[in-house]
């Protein structure tokens, strides 16, 4: 069968998510699983993994659909069904593809959530209607500008149903250009990352040294015009992971969201979308890193970025005009990053100062409601002695849906209650052995080893 699937292997991941993973029984054949998934939609593939000396099954087969949508209504159907009486029952999961790092299983929140882009004229109830007839919707959101309340023009779409989503990017009108929405932190979690880092720290002097010996060259831009924005829209011809970007313009301090803007088919378009919690920031990326060459000899395009907030106000524009110039003198006075954060007032320093660490958080997030239900608990040990519970929320609120910090009185231990699996593993993954303001953690998950977790059956 290898051969035979060999001139596929190109169209994998075409369309995304649209190929799965399957754990079998030794004893099932390959016509017993095409028969079973053939049900769900057009299968082009089935390969069924061999033993390269024995040529018998592994108990391991992956489908591939013609379809998203058939894919995970089949793993949505047949995950912990029975095929052959007197087998186990089989699991399903997503399989791994290029752009995700492992299988995603019925549960996996990413292939329930849809990002669009909508009218502005569009209300929460407008969005809901539009795409309801995919299925059951949990919530909308549609983004707006935090200043003037009005909407940007976008939205997600939370869905039940891997299936539901996908169905919706399938059926749904193209000028929605719905895609599959991005992870809410995967930007600062991804295993990649730290390389990246490292590799955007090695040169991150040249990155900030001023790239004009000449200050009156900086007359030219007038800080009155109201062209600033703390968004910035980064352009490149070379393709750059979503990682590269996040810790290229993580340099600057007080990056609040990284974006990699994909199409309908989840690959990039050479764009990103960078905000910053202040002017300033932005306006010294926009600075340093127009025109920079990363990699080496692909020159990325930097520039402002619309958002809508209101500059026009005098206030607005004072404000404006004080941040530019002291950011002028800090680029001038200053090459490096730690000279800059000092001379320039940047509002992100003294959340920064507060919290040294040997690993790159990604922003702060709101807790989740008190009353939120516990999905996860994460057991901290601390060495020589706890952080104080402020530092805690701040370190640990910031991969999303933490309800509560809770130390234990007289113990050098601590709970970490989350409202959402996924946000508590991505926590445990960035903090585990850790040091922040010296203290090391050791952070756990908290119940008893969830070995057998993914091997419950599940019910629908």
């Amino acid at each position: 069968t290898m051969e035979l699937f060999r001139p596929m292997t190109e169209n994998l991941d075409d369309p995304p998510n649209s190929r799965l993973f399957v754990v079998t029984s030794r004893s099932i054949a390959e016509d017993v699983l095409r028969e079973s998934f053939s049900v769900f939609g057009d299968i082009q593939a089935v390969w069924l993994v061999k033993d390269k000396q024995t040529k018998e099954s592994k108990g391991i087969c992956y489908v591939k659909f013609a379809k998203s949508s058939q894919a995970c209504l089949a793993m949505e159907e047949m995950h912990g069904k029975v095929l052959v009486e007197g087998t186990k029952p089989i699991k399903v999961f997503i399989a791994q593809s290029r752009s995700s790092s492992r299988h995603r299983d019925v549960e996996d929140e990413e292939l329930t959530r849809i990002f669009v882009m909508i009218p502005k004229t569009f209300s929460e109830e407008d969005l809901k209607n539009t795409f309801k007839e995919y299925g059951e919707i949990e919530y909308c959101v549609i983004i707006k500008n935090k200043s003037t309340g009005e909407s940007k023009g976008l939205g997600y779409v939370r869905y039940y149903k891997p299936s539901q989503a996908a169905l919706a990017i399938e059926k749904c009108d193209k000028t929605y250009r719905a895609i599959l929405a991005e992870p809410r932190t995967k930007a600062a979690t991804t295993e990649d990352y730290s390389g990246a880092a490292a590799r955007v720290d090695y040169m991150a002097p040249g990155v900030l040294v001023p790239s004009t010996a000449d200050p009156s060259n900086y007359q030219m831009m007038d800080f009155r015009s109201g062209e600033f924005t703390r968004c910035l829209m980064m352009s490149t011809r070379a393709a750059l992971t979503q990682e590269q970007i996040f810790a290229l313009f993580d340099i600057i301090p007080g990056m609040e969201y990284c974006e990699l803007q994909r199409d309908a088919y989840g690959m990039s378009k050479g764009h990103a979308l960078i905000r910053y919690s202040n002017l300033g920031s932005a306006v010294y990326a926009k600075e340093k890193l127009n025109g920079f060459e990363y990699p080496p000899g692909n020159r990325l395009a930097v520039n402002f970025f619309d958002d809508g907030e209101d500059r026009c106000s005098p206030v607005g524009r004072m404000a404006m005009q004080f941040v530019a110039a002291q950011m002028m003198s800090a680029v001038w006075n200053g090459p490096s990053t730690s000279q800059v954060m000092k001379s320039s007032g940047f509002s992100a320093v003294s959340s920064m100062s507060r919290i040294q660490t040997d690993v790159n958080l990604p922003p702060p997030k709101k807790l989740a409601p008190p009353d939120s239900k516990t999905k996860e608990r994460l057991f901290v040990v601390f060495s020589p002695s706890p952080l104080p519970p402020d530092v805690l929320e701040d370190v640990f609120c910031r991969f999303g849906s933490l309800i509560e910090v809770h130390l234990v009185p007289g113990r050098k231990v601590g709970y970490m209650k989350y409202a959402d699996k996924q946000c508590a593993d991505e926590a445990m993954s960035v903090l585990h052995g850790r040091v922040v303001n010296g203290v090391k953690m050791k952070v756990m998950l908290a119940d008893p080893p969830r070995e057998e977790s993914h091997k419950r059956l599940r019910t629908y």
